[in-house]
């Protein structure tokens, strides 16, 4: 053979080999896409139940992250209208376990009772509006929780509310009414206010003194049989 017709036939069986080698070696890409493939699980969440608030959407999700393990908690996310759960495909158990245990969780999640800070951005009141109207009556409470806050080293104890109720209330307007109730009370109280401070400085330029207790004695009644009593100097 000619030396060229070998180099030819060297440079066949390196390409061979490197094609078989090829041909032979697992595909990393496949496995990998294999373990990183993703099981989704959804469950919708009815207007009713968020009212429209994104704080109230964050603690639907803080509780349902509550019920499920440390591990799990991540990829359980609250997105409009939805609860998602995102697992891997290696996470099989895990994901069917928590996908039952969030079932369960969002059976009742309707009646989950509004925090005082979801009840302000359902409504849009401030905090001293909330504070008044919960004093007097008009928010009503339906009890107190207890929780302690991180960085803090007391627990925090706060009113908590029927959603119902504050449907009810977001329906009717009635914060609006409210407020203009406040309004006009307040108004009236500086009114009032207003009247009493003029009465108190007409009084000053006047300058009628005060009746002391020892003046006006000819004023003060007489009782009856005084003067035989003074006579006798028994008083002497």
């Amino acid at each position: 053979m000619k030396p060229a017709a070998k180099r030819r036939g060297s440079l066949r069986k390196v390409l061979g080999g490197i094609a078989a080698a090829i041909a032979t070696t697992p595909d990393r890409r496949a496995e990998q896409g294999a373990s990183t493939a993703s099981m989704v699980a959804e469950w919708p969440l009815p207007p009713s139940t968020t009212l429209g608030s994104s704080l109230r959407l964050k603690g639907i999700e803080r509780e349902v992250r509550a019920r499920l393990p440390w591990t799990v908690r991540k990829f359980a996310k609250a997105e409009t209208g939805r609860i998602v759960l995102r697992m891997l495909q290696a996470d099989a158990d895990a994901f069917r376990a928590a996908s039952a245990t969030i079932s369960r969780m969002l059976e009742g999640i309707e009646a989950l009772a509004v925090l005082p800070r979801e009840a302000e951005d359902i409504l849009t009141i401030s905090s001293r509006e909330r504070h008044k109207w919960l004093r007097d009556g008009r928010l009503k409470s339906i009890g107190t929780r207890t929780v302690k806050m991180r960085g803090r080293s007391k627990a925090v104890t706060f009113h908590v509310f029927d959603p119902r109720h504050i449907e009810d209330v977001l329906d009717r307007d009635l914060a609006t009414a409210w407020r203009e109730e406040d309004a006009r009370e307040t108004s009236e109280n500086r009114r009032r206010g207003a009247g009493k401070a003029a009465l108190t400085r007409a009084g000053k330029r006047t300058g009628n003194p005060r009746k002391t207790r020892n003046s006006g004695k000819d004023d003060a009644p007489k009782l009856e049989g005084w003067d035989t009593f003074e006579a006798e100097g028994l008083l002497r």
